[in-house]
């Protein structure tokens, strides 16, 4: 059943491009496609009819998914049939599809390109996560950039300039090129702030293109992140004729991070939880350290806990690439809690580096990881809690989250089917 549902999926999701025309919009990266493909969607919104997925559609169900705007009727095959029947008869379709493209797998970019070619194609950021499906690094890359490779001759392609990997493509494709990073002589994204008043957290920058300068004020984001993917947004949108700044006004009234994705909330006895939950890789990990660094000790005895699950999927690289996060919660930590198997050579890393012994808290997973937080979190602490989807990290985060009643609209893998794994 599952092949005649992909084929059909596909064959409709063709049919409505070919029917409509409307502009593809494609993102892909190992850090950062969800929160672009919003941050997108936003700026775009303020001047045309823009579809997206609200949840993470980007495989071989969740692209057709998102360019129909359906939702998945899962194991329910009358749904199927219901959902096949209202596609045969759309009359009205949106004037820009805004996608997310995964890839697990090598061709599965491509295989998202055949379904909808894009218009325009951003590059995020690359990192091994799922490499252990590719020969090499490198196989990994060149996955990526199939998106820009099948952006036409009169598109576009955004990538992220401070990604190496990334950057370097720039000569690759035959389309018009844009970056967008914070250094280089070609930066365009400047003086990122964050200010953080008890638990609420402003993110601020300037990004400048094309010589016009707009300023982004993000509340509840934090760091990096949010600002390169609002970047990134602002690049689609000039290219898509809307203005600056009405790009910017947009996202600054409505962009705000996703459940999972560094999202700030209010923890158990007056602590910040920095949640990032949602998945981990390498890149992210360490970006998700660099924003738990920006928060210094505005009260005496507060601490910075870095409460970590595995990154699943590296492969060959896993073992160096979790050393390499144990060194960086080294030098911004205070308490290292490391759950899992895979993040205790982090953990030894981290001690090797020089933090004590006593401070790197080794637990056997999430749930651990969540009852040692919640007996020993204290006012003004920032708990950074991160990890990839099999890591199950928001169970951590549950478990000293002041509204716990709200943790459905607050947390990822909030759905029955999760709960109850």
């Amino acid at each position: 059943m599952k092949p005649i549902i992909i084929r059909t999926l596909r064959f409709l999701a063709k049919r409505q491009i070919a029917k409509f025309h409307p502009v593809v919009i494609a993102v892909t990266g190992s850090v950062g496609k969800t929160s672009t493909k919003n941050a997108i969607a936003i700026a775009l919104g303020s001047s045309f009819d823009v579809r997206t997925a609200n949840k993470n559609y980007n495989n071989e169900f969740g692209v057709p998914l998102a360019i129909m705007g359906e939702m998945s009727p899962g194991k329910n095959i009358w749904g199927w049939v219901k959902l096949f029947v209202r596609q045969y008869s759309v009359k009205k379709f949106p004037t820009h599809l805004v996608l997310e493209y995964g890839a697990d797998r090598p061709g599965d970019i491509q295989a998202s390109c055949d379904i909808a070619r894009p218009d325009v194609g951003i590059i995020t950021a690359i990192s091994p996560v799922h490499a252990s499906n590719y020969s090499n690094f490198g196989a990994l890359a060149d996955e990526k950039a199939t998106l820009g490779d099948n952006v036409p001759a009169d598109g576009f392609v955004v990538l992220n300039a401070d990604d190496q990997t990334v950057n370097l493509m720039r000569d690759r494709f035959t389309s018009t090129v844009a970056t967008y990073g914070k250094s280089g002589r070609q930066a365009n994204i400047k003086d990122i702030y964050v200010k953080v008043v008890d638990i609420s957290v402003l993110t601020k920058a300037a990004i400048e293109i094309d010589g016009e300068t707009v300023d982004l004020k993000l509340p509840n984001c934090l760091g990096d992140t949010p600002v390169f993917a609002c970047a990134a947004a602002l690049l689609v949108a000039k290219h898509c004729d809307v203005p600056l700044q009405k790009a910017a006004k947009a996202l600054n009234e409505s962009f705000a991070p996703a459940p999972g994705r560094l999202r700030p909330l209010a923890g158990i006895k007056g602590s910040l939880i920095l949640d990032d939950t949602y998945n981990a890789a390498p890149a992210s990990t360490i970006a998700a350290l660099d924003a738990l660094a920006l928060f210094t000790a505005d009260r005496q005895g507060s601490r910075r806990i870095a409460a970590l699950g595995k990154m699943a999927e590296l492969g060959q690289y896993s073992e160096a690439e979790h050393a390499a996060v144990g060194r960086r919660v080294s030098e911004v930590a205070d308490i290292f809690v490391a759950a899992g198997s895979e993040m205790q050579g982090a953990a030894d890393e981290a001690e090797r580096m020089g933090m004590k012994s006593s401070s790197v808290i080794r637990v056997h997973d999430a749930v651990e990881a969540g009852r040692w937080l919640d007996a020993h979190v204290k006012e003004g602490d920032i708990v950074l809690v991160k990890g990839s989807q099999s890591a199950r990290m928001e169970k951590a985060t549950k478990d000293i989250l002041a509204e716990p009643l709200r943790a459905k609209e607050l947390l990822v893998r909030q759905e029955e089917y999760w709960l109850s794994r």
